[in-house]
Formats: structure tokens, C-alpha cells, sequence
């Protein structure tokens, strides 16, 4: 087998020893452009996990990297003049160039032969090779070339940052973070060179209008270099800032759909970056050389032959997953950099655990067994600035929660989940059990499924309503159990179907009715949800009018029926979410069209009619679905900060932010907690508590989401359908003592 790299980065070096070790009758090849050692930036990164992966697949390279590396287990923020000090994380770093230098020396010494300034094309080399490695770099040009074959998007960030170095020596990974007149700047530095001359990297980081503002469009190394001394001199303490083709760069987000094409594969970056922030592109160009011969060996026969297709095909697969996870966690991280500004105001302590916890690898529970003295502090910090004593709060979760009149006993929720079970809208047994066992679980507030204000506004034939008596006297047996056997306070979620109604239930296939049981759907345009589906009918003013008392009427029979809570539903696609969407609604009469002020029209006017009619000491939520998930067009997280604005100025109280279902075009990108940075955003910049939903798996993630401040209260739906009691059993873990428990359940609490 003859094996072609183009390029000589640690990937493809790494790519090549492993090849010749696993396959010791292949011809190795690696072609560079550059002269050996050439490379931009100073010093990599790589943590305990990676450098256990780099071990096992070749302990003679891992010996030489670890007579090198720098290895530290601190992480230093400094926010203003405080420094808050994180440990237990394990890091080491090494100079890009003594990595070079090691695994060029390892190649040669296992029979890769090596071609530096040399010049190649794929098409010349896959005539020769049976595979053809393309780990040339972020600017790839065989991923360029074959573009449309791979799929490649890029995604230029909105950062500027320059990659310096200093001789200042480090101890540990230090961020720093400092505002001036231009904007804010953020510094990663970590060390990467010891003995006696130690060197190490020094990132430093602003947005384009800070960037623009400080006047470094042109701007020399030099000129950088002054710039960058001036305003953190304090912390280089007379130290030197090293240049290395320094110049101010854009972040390029890469990612391919594909990988592979005939005998060649993409590896490393010019497959897929992940921003430095997380740690690095080496430590994903490595992993890639792992998996990508791991995947030949795997393909290989007796007589050592290998199946190059199968085994690419193999790859690819194998190693999909965990390099989007990566991104994911990569995407989030570099985004949370972008506006780390909004955080500046936070206390440090929290400041650094909202840092340290920013990608959502690292949770409360997680970093309490790294460094459980930050998260105690974080914790006691998180109780005094909710105006609570430390000592009643074990965990953010179980804090309070005062809402106007409405004190919640504690910040996790159950998410309104429908049921599709009713019957004329009524409340049934299957109502009463699926409520009560929630209400009992210890939640501090249980939410309704979507109930809606007409017959028409249903979902389907099974969904629960509160336009009749009959409806009014069962939600009035439901909340009374809950408040006679619970702490539990009780939310009505108030509906509209929209141009969603006259469905099937979900099992019965989720479509659209068409038989003689089918009703009228309204939106605010005739434009079905679904392509083929009967059109909704287009809402005139009077349709309006009448709506907006449906939902006085079904507010007014929720105080009768003694719900604490109400919250509007504006998301998922429904009728006053659909009157959001850019996407859906495009009226010509000041109620939709590219204003988004007339778009919010209809829906806001509903909010007012609701809130005058429900009581002044009782809160009021609105959820809405932050997104459309759209590259173009829809409902944007400007729309719903901007919404969020208006709901609070006409007396909200809370957000509860979802995403998606206005369009079948939406494409969620799922992942634990992914719906919590809309949350985050619409509570910093709209300046209003928020309700997060999304992915949130237990009271880990509840503790992570509110110890950062980046919501007031933690909605969870699956986790509740499966364990009713999650809270009391959190309770019992954590030895909360004022959770209150049913008197035929105190048996089991724990003291």
C-alpha cells in the first residue's frame, strides 16, 4: 500500500507514524510546501484525555512530548483587578515547533520518507497512491478545490484576534479580561515553554467594532505589539510580546458534510476547525490520525491488504460524532467570548464559573469534583445575590423564587407537555394522575399542558381547553390537589392552534384532519403549515377581537379556577407565534409584513387584554420560540429580545424561551441545554427573568444554567415524564432539609 499526506503538520506527521507502525510494507510519503518546522502561533495545547489517546497509539512520540511539555492544572481569570483561581483540570502545553521537530524525527525513524518545500496536487498523487491524506491546514487547497463534492461551509466569525507570544513565564492557563474606551478584550494565555528562556502564548481578542474603534485595521505587528503592552502592561510585568505572522485574523469555522471522495480524505482542519478557546485544531488533527488508521486496520485482511474505500467509509463514521460534538462545544464557547461583555458585571466568582462551565462539557457537578471550593463559592455568591442565606440554599436549583405575589419554592419546573387526552377539551383521570404525581415530585412549578381559549384553538380532538364550566370545575380539582398535597404552585398555559389545529393525535399519524371531524383552522395568513394541507382561513379584524376575548374569557376562568400562574403561548408555530414569523406572516394591514413591530402587533395585544384581566399580584409568562432555526428569514433572537422588551414594558414578568415550529424548514441543531443561550441572551438584553427549555437532563444541568446566570428557572418535560418525583429524589441527594415532601412520601426523605 503507498500512502500520500499533503501536508506536514502534526495531523498528517501523526498520520504517517501511525501508518508505518501499523503497516510496516506501506511507502509513506508526506509532502510539505513549507520548510521543516515552518508554523504560525507559538505554543498547543493538549488536555489529560488527549494526551492518554496520543499514549496509547504511540508511546515513543508521548515520551518525547512529555519530556517537553509545560503541565499545569490552574486556571487564572482575572475580571477587572480580582483573580479567581479554578483547579484540578490538567493541561499540558508544548511549542508548535518542538512538536514539528518530535514527530518529523519519529516519521523518519519508522520510514516515512519526508518532501518540505515541495509542491503537489491531488490528481498527480492519487495516480500513484492507494490513499491520499489531505491534512493541509484551515486554507486547504484540495478542500477548495473539491468544495461542492465535500460540502464546505465556513463560517467567519465575529472576532478579530492576534496570536502573540510572551518570555513572561505562566503557572497556569490565564484569561484576562478588561474593558477601555475601544470595547472588551479578552487574553488566553498558557504556558508552553519552561527551563531556563520560558515562553508562552498570549491570544488577545476583541470584537470588530472594538477592533475597528482602537484603530487596528492597518495596524504593523509592532503597532499591535504597543497597542496590546499598553493596556494589559500590568500583567506582562515588564515582559517581552513575541510576533509570529502576528497580523489581526477572522475565526474561519470549517465543516464539510463529507469527507472522503474516492481515495482521497480530509483530516484535521481542513476538514473541520474548532476554535482555540477549547483547546486546539493539533488536538483534533491527532485524534483524526488515530481514528483514521485505527479504521484501516479495521479494513485490512490476513495478508494485510486493506479495502481503502470500506476503511475511509469507516472513518468518517467512526469519527463523525465526537468532531460534532466538538464543534458544538467549540460554537458555544467562541460565541460566549464574543459577548463576554455582557458578563462583566457579574461577581468574579460567578463571572469565572460561568466561564469555566461556558461550553456545557464541564457542569456544576462535573467542576465540583475538579474544584469543589470555586463551586461552593459560586454557590454562596449565587444565594446572596438573590437576597437569600447561603445557608438555606444547597444548590442554586433549591433557591426560592418570589414572582410579584407568587413565591416558588424552588427553580425547576414541569414543562407543559400535551397530553392529547382529553375529551371536549375536558380534563379526564389520565389528567388527574399525570398532574398529581408531577405536583407531589417536589417541582416549585408545574405548568399545564397547551390549554387552549376555543374548540377551534385545539391542537387536535384530544387537547385540553377552558372555554366551558365544565372545563373551569376539572382544572379547579387539579390545582386544588396540587395545592392541598404539594408546594406546588400551578401555571395555565393559554393557547391557540392556529393554523396548526384539526390534527390527528401523534399516534393516530399527526396529520392534518380531513374527514367529517375536521374544523376551520385560522392564521393570519391562508398558508397552510404543511404543503397539501387544508388552507387556514386568513384572520380578519373581527376574527381578532373575538380571539383576544377568547383569551380574556379563558384567563378570567383561570383565576376562578385558582391557577397562580398563566403564560401565553406564543411559540411552536401556533397562532400568535406564527403571527411573529417573518417566515409565515406576511400581511399588508400593520399586522405583519418586514416590520417586526407589526408582527408583535396582534400577539402584544393579547398580552394586555390578558394581563388587565388577571390579577395584579399574580405573574404572567409568555413563551415564545426564540429562532426559526432559518439561515434567512423567519423569527430571528433579535425579534424575540425585541419582543421580550415590549412584553416586559406591558407587565410580563417572565420569558419562557423555546425554539422552532413555525416552518417545517426549521433545522434545530440539538444538543444537551441548546436552547439556552437564546435564553441567556433575551435575559441579559431584554433585562427580564427567563424560563430555559431544551435538552436540560436533571438538577446538574439546572445548578449550571442558574449558578451562571444564564436563567431564573429550568423547565424540564422528558426528565418529568420519566421520574415524576426528580426533584424530591435531588432533594434527598443533597440533604434539603426545607424541601417539602407529601406526609405519606416522609418516610422516604432523607435527613
Amino acid at each position: 500500500m503507498k500512502i500520500a499526506v499533503i501536508g506536514g503538520g502534526p495531523g498528517g506527521l501523526f498520520t504517517a507514524i501511525l501508518a508505518r507502525k501499523a503497516f510496516p510494507d506501506c511507502e509513506v510519503d508526506v509532502y510539505e510546501r513549507n520548510r521543516a518546522g515552518d508554523t504560525f502561533g507559538w505554543g498547543v495545547v493538549f488536555s489529560d484525555e488527549t494526551l492518554g489517546n496520543v499514549e496509547a497509539a504511540d508511546p515513543e512520540s508521548f515520551a518525547e512530548i512529555r519530556a517537553e511539555f509545560a503541565y499545569w492544572t490552574d486556571i487564572e481569570t482575572f475580571v477587572g483587578d480580582e483573580m479567581v483561581r479554578s483547579t484540578g483540570h490538567g493541561f499540558c502545553g508544548l511549542a508548535r515547533r518542538t512538536l514539528l521537530e518530535i514527530l518529523d524525527r519519529r516519521a523518519r525513524a519508522v520510514g516515512v520518507r519526508m518532501h518540505y518545500e515541495t509542491e503537489v496536487s491531488r490528481e498527480v498523487l492519487e495516480r500513484e497512491a492507494d490513499l491520499v491524506v489531505a491534512s493541509d491546514g484551515i486554507n486547504s487547497q484540495v478542500r477548495r478545490e473539491g468544495q461542492e463534492h465535500f460540502g464546505e461551509s465556513i463560517d467567519w466569525r465575529a472576532c478579530r484576534f492576534s496570536w502573540l507570544g510572551t518570555n513572561k513565564p505562566l503557572s497556569a492557563f490565564t484569561f484576562i479580561f478588561r474593558e477601555n474606551d475601544h470595547g472588551v478584550w479578552n487574553i488566553h494565555a498558557y504556558p508552553f515553554e519552561r527551563g531556563e528562556e520560558p515562553l508562552s502564548t498570549w491570544i488577545v481578542e476583541c470584537t470588530e467594532e472594538t477592533w475597528r474603534r482602537a484603530g487596528l485595521e492597518d495596524a504593523s505587528e509592532e503597532d499591535t505589539v504597543a497597542y496590546v503592552r499598553e493596556l494589559f502592561g500590568d500583567h506582562l510585568d515588564g515582559y517581552d510580546l513575541l510576533t509570529n505572522r502576528s497580523i489581526w485574523r477572522v475565526f474561519p469555522t470549517v465543516r464539510c458534510e463529507v469527507w472522503v471522495d474516492g481515495k482521497t480524505v480530509l483530516l484535521g482542519d481542513s476538514a473541520h476547525t474548532a476554535h482555540f478557546s477549547i483547546g486546539s485544531g493539533t488536538k483534533l488533527a491527532m485524534e483524526d490520525s488515530i481514528a483514521l488508521v485505527d479504521a484501516l486496520v479495521a479494513e485490512a485482511d490476513q495478508r494485510g491488504e486493506v479495502d481503502v474505500k470500506r476503511a475511509l467509509s469507516r472513518f468518517q463514521e467512526s469519527r463523525h460524532v465526537e468532531v460534532v460534538k466538538t464543534q458544538k462545544a467549540a460554537q458555544i464557547s467562541l460565541e460566549w467570548f464574543e459577548n463576554s461583555g455582557r458578563y462583566l458585571g457579574q461577581d468574579p466568582t460567578r463571572f469565572t464559573f460561568n466561564l469555566m462551565t461556558r461550553s456545557k462539557r464541564i457542569t456544576y457537578d462535573n467542576l465540583a469534583l475538579r474544584d469543589p471550593e470555586l463551586v461552593e463559592r459560586t454557590r454562596i455568591r449565587f444565594a446572596e445575590e438573590e437576597g437569600l442565606d447561603p445557608g438555606d440554599v444547597p444548590a442554586p436549583a433549591f433557591a426560592p423564587l418570589a414572582l410579584r405575589d407568587v413565591t416558588l419554592a424552588n427553580r425547576i419546573v414541569v414543562s407543559p407537555m400535551c397530553q392529547y387526552s382529553a375529551e371536549d377539551g375536558v380534563p379526564n383521570r389520565w389528567h388527574d394522575v399525570h398532574y398529581g404525581a408531577r405536583a407531589i415530585g417536589g417541582a416549585g412549578l408545574l405548568w399545564t399542558e397547551a390549554t387552549n381559549v376555543s374548540a377551534e384553538g385545539r391542537i387536535t380532538h384530544g387537547c385540553t381547553g377552558i372555554w366551558s364550566e365544565e372545563q373551569e370545575a376539572r382544572w379547579r380539582e387539579i390545582v386544588e390537589f396540587a395545592h392541598e398535597n404539594s408546594a406546588a404552585r400551578v401555571g395555565l398555559q393559554l393557547g391557540h392552534a392556529g393554523r396548526k389545529a384539526s390534527y390527528s393525535l401523534p399516534w393516530e399519524g399527526d396529520a392534518p384532519l380531513t374527514d367529517g371531524t375536521a374544523w376551520e383552522a385560522i392564521g393570519p395568513t391562508g398558508r397552510p403549515f404543511l404543503e397539501g394541507a387544508p388552507a387556514p382561513r386568513a384572520m380578519t379584524r373581527t376574527d381578532m377581537e373575538r380571539v383576544i376575548q377568547e383569551f380574556v374569557s379563558a384567563t378570567e376562568r383561570a383565576e376562578r379556577a385558582g391557577f397562580d400562574l398563566v403564560e401565553i403561548h406564543a411559540a411552536h408555530g401556533y397562532l400568535l407565534s406564527s403571527f411573529l414569523s417573518a417566515a409565515v406572516n406576511d400581511r399588508d394591514d400593520g399586522y405583519g409584513g418586514e416590520r417586526f413591530e407589526d408582527r408583535a402587533r396582534f400577539p402584544l395585544e393579547v398580552l394586555d387584554a390578558v394581563r388587565a384581566a388577571w390579577p395584579a399580584g399574580k405573574p404572567l409568562f409568555v413563551r415564545v420560540s426564540a429562532t426559526d432555526w432559518l439561515e434567512q428569514g423567519g423569527q430571528t433572537v433579535e425579534d424575540s429580545v425585541a419582543f421580550a422588551r415590549m412584553a416586559k414594558a406591558r407587565g410580563c414578568d417572565a420569558i419562557d424561551v423555546s425554539s422552532a415550529g413555525n416552518v417545517p424548514e426549521s433545522r434545530p441543531v440539538y444538543g444537551r441545554m441548546y436552547q439556552v443561550p437564546f435564553a441567556e441572551r433575551i435575559r441579559y438584553e431584554a433585562g427580564i427573568k427567563v424560563q430555559c427549555v431544551g435538552a436540560l437532563q436533571g438538577i446538574d444541568h439546572a445548578n449550571t444554567v442558574l449558578a451562571a446566570g444564564r436563567a431564573d428557572l429550568v423547565a424540564m418535560a422528558r426528565p418529568h415524564l420519566e421520574d415524576p418525583h426528580l426533584t424530591l429524589r435531588a432533594a434527598n441527594e443533597l440533604r434539603v432539609s426545607g424541601q417539602f415532601w407529601p406526609r405519606q412520601y416522609v418516610a422516604a426523605r432523607r435527613r
